[in-house]
């Protein structure tokens, strides 16, 4: 029997190889002796390096850069399949570099995000995949291209700082001294959010508050991200204004379309065609997956949607263990998934689920096991 497990992380309780770990042991026990094929998922958020450097059994690198705020930062990036580097924007300026109380949105640049992508880039790679969650930036992005050669002027031709809180200066910008390598780059960006660049539920109101946007912070860099967009608009002709995608990340995805050329491309797809799961089906009796939550949102890209959609073509089955599934979450079953078990076993508060996820989870893959091999006799 082949059993491939590729599940998401459950945030806040267990990685996705820990989530691995406990299936894969309830796997042992009920059909000992079965093929375990191990396939830790990320989507484009935090430990997508490790899935895809552990998968496509890659390397990593470190290059030291400017954090969100300025200070040093090692950031870590992977190499696959030896001609492409997995960059996460999290790694250089993700939000947990900086302590909650000293987050300051007007401040905060994506310039580090940049310098991994021009470190990779002048060390001879061409194929980038940026996986921009979870940062702490709301910048449109112009940090990322300073670092890459752009430079952002005022209406008297002075250079700006690239921060979130000078966007509502620009009003010209150069691309003369653009990184050479840049023009020779196929650059993916990983997008799971459909958010446009500005609006109410653009980059700055959607994201911004988590990063410590207040009332008044926020409209300054709504102003801010109205005229960048306008800038660009005039003069390169590219509206962003309401493109779907354009406000992941503070809007970095705007600055790497604008200027670099970048695609945007759903994020678990992009993590199974670089990990080339389709290959690993041939064979599978089946494929179990999982997430810490089942919802309306994960039926529109999201991890399990990726698998399931995956899987379909091959007729193998997939099942998927998750911490909670709520109203209209049963839509995944157009997309190839068929069955969902939730791994809570009881009437619990949040904090002791998350505490307990991993005995709840093994508990429940042991069941789910056990129910396939009464369906196995049938």
């Amino acid at each position: 029997m082949k059993i491939i497990l590729a599940p998401d992380s459950f945030k806040g309780s267990l990685t996705s190889a820990q989530v691995i770990e406990k299936i894969e042991a309830a796997a042992m026990r009920n059909f000992p002796g079965c093929e375990v094929v191990k396939f830790p998922i990320a989507d484009g958020g935090e430990g997508t390096v490790d899935a895809l450097v552990g998968v496509a059994k890659g390397e990593f690198r470190s290059v030291t850069v400017k954090g969100p705020l300025g200070s040093p930062v090692e950031a870590k990036y992977g190499i696959i399949h030896k001609d492409t580097a997995v960059i996460e924007m999290a790694a250089a300026d993700g939000l947990p570099l900086i302590p909650e109380k000293e987050r300051d949105l007007l401040r905060a640049s994506s310039f580090g995000t940049g310098q991994v992508i021009r470190e990779a880039l002048e060390t001879g790679y061409r194929k980038i995949i940026i996986a921009v969650g979870g940062s702490a930036t709301n910048d449109g992005g112009i940090g990322a291209m300073t670092a890459l050669g752009m430079e952002f002027l005022d209406k008297e031709g002075n250079v700006l700082e690239p921060i979130g809180g000078n966007l509502a200066l620009i009003a010209d910008y150069r691309t003369d001294s653009l990184c050479p390598e840049l023009a020779e780059a196929e650059i993916t960006v990983m997008c799971d959010v459909d958010n446009p660049l500005i609006g109410p539920h653009g980059a700055t109101y959607v994201y911004g508050p988590q990063k410590g946007g207040t009332e008044e912070i926020l409209a300054a860099l709504e102003a801010g991200m109205i005229n960048y967009a306008d800038v660009i608009r005039k003069k390169s002709g590219m509206a962003f204004h309401e493109m779907p995608g354009a406000g992941a990340a503070g809007g970095i995805s705007t600055a790497l379309v604008a200027f670099a050329g970048a695609k945007l491309r759903s994020g678990i797809s992009v993590v199974l065609e670089a990990s080339e799961f389709e290959k690993s089906l041939d064979g599978a009796d089946l494929v179990v997956t999982g997430e810490g939550r089942l919802d309306t949102q994960s039926v529109r890209g999201k991890v399990i949607h990726g698998i399931g959609s995956a899987c379909k073509p091959k007729g193998v089955p997939v099942v998927a263990l998750v911490g909670g599934m709520t109203d209209g979450a049963d839509a995944i079953y157009q997309f190839g998934v068929n069955s969902v078990m939730v791994i809570v076993n009881g009437v619990m508060d949040l904090e002791q689920a998350i505490a307990d996820a991993g005995k709840l989870l093994e508990d429940a893959a042991d069941r789910m096991f056990r129910m396939i091999k009464i369906g196995k006799t049938l």
